[in-house]
């Protein structure tokens, strides 16, 4: 866990120790360095000010009035919180990354995660940079620009892929402009950019957070959620993102089973991801965690399963079929490649597919009903070189192909899933993925606090 995170922040905050003007103006200050170019598509820093200024008005008056703590519903005061361009924001356009939608009316209402967030006292720094429609797990945008990975850039390693979809909300976490971004999940994209930057990334049970007022890629798939710097960080996100209050019992290390699953999730790994991730299993084992290694025979059903590119592709060419008879030339090439894998995916075919995969997730429940959660590393790669997968179409799809394997699984498992960094300080980021079926979010928070502090005690 880091050491200052956003909880210490409102803490300090609440205790008048730090002005949210000062931090916010922080904020917008790491927006404008190289370490953050392309980010933000829109950048809002004299609303941030404003909104930071009246927060620390309300704090000055409570004080005055003798009063120890702000309201319950101001759980987030005062702190600064990007948003992912595929949500809403009142008074703003809403493009998805992409220039289709570069002319379309501007938002008339928030939408619900974000009405919350503002709700909750959330100061907003902007909009934040995507893959064209949520669709891929590199994070390039051929049209808006892709950010850099400022968290690579600052270990000696420029120019490298923030991953996706959420790119830009990493990268703006990352190098200080927010201190957590709103982003969304259909195959890992909190936990993609989240692993490649050492950050948090959450993706919740799907049913828990409502995507009114985004545009949906998948819906049957699509998740609303948070990265951020700790896991009592995202414990909180989603206690505001969900409207709901996470328990947790501080189960120890010691009482929880683990299942490690071995093929697929721990094929073709880097080597600095398999080093940190053998040294993570070690030390969690040496801190009292049942580490079991098992068998999951029913990935061999992937293929069947995700053929054409599965549920994914079939309800992104529902959702952009019409657009595209008339707009294709507009979208990113390779974006409107795995969108027309969806044509070959008709009603009949789809609605097999909706069973199969209840059937799947149900023999899969089964086998892992003795475990508390899996282990599994979040990626199996390296972030590679941004101008090696612009340069190769062949490159790019082998690599989105490898980031999404290990955690688009979970979402069709319709599971939990955290990825937190499991790396020794001044190694490369690698994500530890923490996973479990749906409705089990609380119990893989709780497991998520426990493992956090362990490996912490490894590296401190």
């Amino acid at each position: 866990m880091p050491a200052f995170d956003l909880t210490e922040l409102l803490s300090s905050l609440r205790l008048g120790q730090r002005r949210a003007t000062d931090v916010v103006a922080q904020a917008l200050d790491q927006a404008a360095t190289p370490a953050c170019a392309q980010a933000y598509c829109l950048l809002q820093g004299d609303g941030a000010r404003t909104a930071a200024l009246a927060t620390d008005q309300a704090l000055d008056a409570a004080a005055q009035a003798g009063k120890n703590a702000v309201p319950p519903t101001a759980a987030l005061l005062g702190v600064p919180i990007s948003i992912k361009d595929l949500y809403d924001v009142s008074g703003e356009v809403t493009t998805a990354g992409s220039s289709v939608l570069a002319g379309t009316p501007v938002a008339t209402a928030d939408a619900v995660a974000v009405a919350r967030l503002r709700r909750a006292g959330a100061v907003f720094t902007g909009r934040t940079q995507m893959s064209e429609f949520a669709f891929s797990g590199v994070g390039i945008n051929p049209h808006q620009g892709t950010p850099a990975n400022p968290a690579l850039a600052a270990l000696g390693r420029p120019g490298r892929i923030p991953g996706g979809s959420t790119s830009g909300g990493a990268a703006s976490v990352a190098c200080g402009a927010a201190w957590a971004t709103l982003g969304s999940d259909t195959g890992g994209s909190l936990r993609i950019p989240a692993a490649l930057h050492g950050l948090v990334g959450y993706k919740c049970s799907q049913p828990l957070t409502p995507a009114d007022g985004s545009i949906a890629l998948a819906p049957s798939l699509d998740t609303v959620g948070a990265i951020t710097l700790s896991v009592r960080d995202a414990v909180l996100l989603h206690e505001v993102l969900a409207d709901r209050r996470v328990v947790l019992t501080r189960k120890p290390l010691q009482q929880r089973r683990a299942a490690v699953v071995k093929p697929l999730f721990q094929d073709q790994l880097d080597a600095s991801v398999r080093a940190s991730w053998e040294a993570a299993l070690e030390q969690l084992r040496r801190n009292g965690l049942t580490i079991t290694d098992i068998d999951l025979p029913e990935l061999a059903e992937l293929p069947a399963l995700t053929a054409n590119g599965g549920i994914t592709a079939a309800e992104a060419w529902a959702g952009h079929y019409a657009r595209l008879a008339n707009h294709a030339a507009e979208y990113d090439p390779r974006v409107v490649t795995r969108i027309r894998r969806g044509e070959a995916i008709d009603a009949v075919t789809l609605a097999a597919l909706h069973l199969a995969r209840r059937d799947w997730i149900t023999r899969v429940q089964a086998r892992l009903q003795s475990f508390d959660v899996v282990l599994s590393p979040t990626v199996p790669i390296e972030a590679p070189a941004i101008a090696d997968l612009v340069a190769s179409d062949d490159e790019f799809f082998r690599v989105n192909a490898l980031l999404l394997r290990n955690p688009s699984v979970v979402n069709l498992f319709d599971g939990c899933a955290i990825s937190l960094p499991c790396q020794a300080p001044g190694d490369l980021p690698v994500g530890l993925m923490l996973w479990a079926g749906n409705g089990a979010d609380d119990e893989l928070l709780d497991c998520a606090l426990a493992v956090e502090t362990a490996l912490a005690q490894a590296n401190a």
